[in-house]
């Protein structure tokens, strides 16, 4: 059997700098990402986590199951992408779709949507865009200002009642 073959000292050490060279590399690039603001022509974002968003809709069935109501209730990201969607008990069929399309209007216009029910005086042709409803019972979550979530809830006898368990999930997210 052959003895392995052995680097001359010389060839051991640059070979180690130069590990040591691309290491450093590669940490300082990645420190300067994550600390740098974004390049040219791109923007950061901030965006909530599925666990977040499971939290938030716990808290909005809570609040519900609370006052004895049977919801849906639907958290969707930024982009309107559903994240979580918990049916109560007895919800009815109707509130699951219901809960999801009052979180996509929330988000999408950064605003609760009972004040976007008032919007359609102005602009009644809002109701016509896919995948929004202007009924009360969908709150977004904000960063900074930003829209980042929207909380939808369904299936109380009033949008006002599923407003108020939407705004218990977006409470919870600020704990």
């Amino acid at each position: 059997m052959k003895s392995p073959q052995k680097f001359p000292v010389r060839a051991r050490v640059l070979t180690v700098a130069a590990v040591a060279v691309i290491g450093a590399g590669t940490f300082g690039a990645v420190s300067a990402t994550a600390a740098s603001p974004a390049p040219k022509g791109f923007t950061q974002t901030t965006h909530l986590t599925v666990e977040s968003a499971a939290e938030a809709a716990k808290a909005a069935l809570a609040a519900a199951k609370k006052d004895g109501q049977k919801v849906s209730v639907a958290v969707v990201d930024r982009n309107g992408n559903t994240l979580v969607t918990l049916r109560g008990d007895g919800a009815g069929p109707q509130s699951y779709e219901s809960a999801e399309r009052k979180a996509f209007t929330a988000v999408s216009w950064n605003a609760p949507t009972s004040e976007l029910v008032k919007r359609l005086q102005q602009a009644p042709n809002l109701k016509d865009i896919p995948g929004t409803l202007f009924l009360p019972g969908g709150a977004p979550v904000q960063a900074q200002g930003a829209p980042v979530a929207g909380i939808g809830v369904a299936g109380a006898p009033s949008g006002d009642l599923d407003e108020k368990y939407a705004r218990a999930g977006v409470a919870e997210l600020g704990k």
